[in-house]
């Protein structure tokens, strides 16, 4: 039997639509859901293994794409998010009802990923979103309790899924974080 990633991957990694234009996340509470809007396509979709990220029951992984800022808006019953821990890099704005994290938002402006909001694309009706590309903080699933042992059968089915797996972010991720930083010490020009 195949190991269990995340429901929107298990079945395989279903394409995204090139024309796909956004749509609204909705938690998971039966009356009065928060909703969000989007209105633009993700990027750099991902299953992360981190045990900050929000999700769904039973999944070991969650999956986790940014959008630009600009571009999310709560459009129904703001008034029911939180942040879930206000001294995070990513302040996760979850639902006090059903506890789902809608989104994520970077403060700090001098944060390399400042500008982009962290969302779960699982949450919207809508089909068409980019697929995921990746699996991200892999080896984190340990510290949510996955025994150690059991890593060499994730790694293998998140390749079987083509979600190279990494114990920290991609390659063009962690170059971005890198290019941020020479840039902000003067190093390297901006281009």
């Amino acid at each position: 039997m195949a190991i269990s990633i995340h429901p929107a991957v298990d079945n395989g990694v279903k394409p995204g639509s090139p024309d796909f234009a956004g749509g609204t996340l909705v938690c998971k509470c039966a009356n009065n859901p928060v909703e969000v809007t989007i209105t633009t396509q993700c990027a750099y979709n991902h299953v992360c293994g981190c045990t900050k990220c929000w999700k769904p029951a039973g999944a070991l992984f969650s999956e986790v794409s940014v959008v630009p800022r600009d571009k999310l808006s709560v459009t129904k019953n703001a008034e029911k998010l939180r942040v879930v821990d206000a001294n995070a890099a990513i302040q996760r704005h979850a639902c006090t009802e059903c506890g789902v994290h809608m989104y994520g938002r970077i403060e700090n402006t001098n944060h390399p990923f400042y500008g982009f909001d962290f969302i779960h694309p699982e949450l919207s009706r809508e089909q068409g979103w980019a697929p995921p590309e990746f699996a991200a903080f892999v080896s984190s699933v340990i510290e949510s309790g996955t025994p150690p042992d059991q890593m060499p059968s994730i790694r293998a089915r998140l390749r079987e899924l083509h979600l190279e797996p990494y114990d920290c972010l991609s390659p063009a991720l962690m170059d971005a974080i890198a290019t941020h930083a020479a840039r902000a010490s003067g190093v390297l020009r901006a281009a």
